[in-house]
């Protein structure tokens, strides 16, 4: 399975709970932490909802 790299860039201030909640199960806390993670079709749709506030690339 293909891994990619999820780096959080922008602050979850001001954000709806629910993107905040996608955040942490996604295992971002802070503002340049990165996580690896299976490229899974959940995984996926967890972050095309967050997309304004991280970066990905394929590991």
């Amino acid at each position: 399975m293909a891994k990619i790299k999820v780096k959080k860039v922008k602050s979850a201030i001001n954000r709806t709970k629910r993107q905040k909640l996608i955040l942490e199960a996604l295992g971002l806390k802070k503002i340049g932490q990165v996580v690896e993670h299976d490229a899974t079709s959940s995984i996926l749709g967890m972050v095309k909802k967050v997309e304004h506030l991280v970066s990905v690339e394929e590991a």
